[in-house]
């Protein structure tokens, strides 16, 4: 596999200011616009076109899907994050020095297929509406800029998307997975990740709520790596303290959704929630890992948080971008790439 050089040189003359003690001279510049969140969509609204059900709904069906901007993608021809239209406040642009094209970090990003689940509760019972392309591509787009924006390393302008049977895997050290609560993974998808993962890839996976798709996720990752058990991280593990230093209590780092975000939210108070009810134990922000015999990490998962909506969403609100995205996800963003790409 090849690993891309990942080196961290700080910026000089800037002040990147966050949840507790972060580190100064990081050179991030975080310019949050005051454009509106997008409008709900009206569910009584008659389908415009045939595809109009495809996706949200029903995930299992064809290679074509529905993302959160309504646009249309074809899981069988996709291959970066560029190619697919803005949903948010659309993605900055940029390009590398010739010569360096391939001397770079990429985000990639993994498909999956989602199902059904035998949840109990019909109220969560969200398989089909949700699936791997949640926050995307504004997320992936937004951390890679900020990524190469603030330190020295170059970063792969377009990103990558792959299914977990393309041999090109193994080109991308790191791997992200969104709302894996639902995913299905057929017997090749299942041998695809355990060989990346084995041969020295890593997994990480955010934005996924309460006991059903928690249990739903670790079901399939014990078919990819049976025998391995999940570990419990704290606040002492170099995730949060590697370039950021992120101050605990962990529940301080919990990301909600935009669209779930309780506005009134007093973090001094324990009886205010900070969104609506995800579902049974969603409250409790948890990140866990998977290790192989020798301590590498294989796969790293921030359960009850939306990391990615403060990268995808940081032109939307001005409040979010400066409470989340500046205090939280983007220094989360970066210890996570750090420690990864280096360990």
């Amino acid at each position: 596999m090849t690993v891309a050089r990942f080196e961290f040189r700080f910026l000089s003359g800037r002040i990147f200011s966050g949840l507790g003690r972060l580190v100064a001279g990081a050179g991030l510049v975080l310019a949050a616009a005051s454009a509106a969140a997008q409008p709900a969509r009206d569910p009584a609204r008659a389908p415009q076109n045939p595809f109009e059900r495809m996706g949200n709904e029903n995930d299992l069906g064809g290679s074509l899907v529905r993302t959160e901007g309504s646009g249309i993608i074809d899981e069988d021809q996709v291959k970066t994050a560029r190619e697919v239209a803005s949903h948010s406040t659309g993605t900055p642009e940029w390009t590398n020095p010739r010569g360096f094209e391939k001397d770079v970090f990429t985000f990639a990003r993994a498909i999956f297929k989602a199902g059904p689940t035998t949840s109990p509760s019909p109220r969560f019972h969200r398989g089909r509406r949700i699936g791997w392309w949640v926050d995307f591509p504004d997320a992936d787009l937004n951390l890679s800029y900020r990524l190469q924006q603030m330190t020295s390393t170059r970063v792969d302008p377009d990103g990558r998307v792959l299914k977990l049977t393309n041999p090109d895997l193994h080109n991308y050290p790191f791997l992200f997975m969104e709302h894996p609560g639902y995913m299905i993974l057929n017997n090749a998808e299942v041998e695809g990740l355990r060989k990346y993962l084995l041969a020295g890839g890593v997994l990480a996976v955010i934005d996924f709520w309460n006991s059903i798709e928690w249990e739903g996720f670790a079901a399939q990752m014990k078919r990819v790596l049976p025998g391995r058990e999940w570990v419990e991280l704290g606040m002492d593990h170099p995730i949060f303290n590697c370039v950021f230093q992120l101050q605990g209590p962990m529940q301080r780092l919990q990301v909600p959704t935009m669209q779930f975000w309780n506005r009134s939210h007093n973090p001094e108070d324990p009886g205010s929630p900070l969104q609506i009810d995800r579902g049974p134990d969603s409250d409790k922000m948890s990140v866990r890992a998977l290790y192989d015999d020798k301590g590498r990490m294989l796969a790293i998962a921030f359960h009850n948080t939306d990391i990615s909506d403060g990268w995808e969403r940081e032109g939307e609100n001005a409040e979010y971008f400066s409470v989340f995205s500046e205090r939280v996800s983007y220094p989360i963003g970066v210890n996570l790439m750090f420690y990864l790409m280096t360990h």
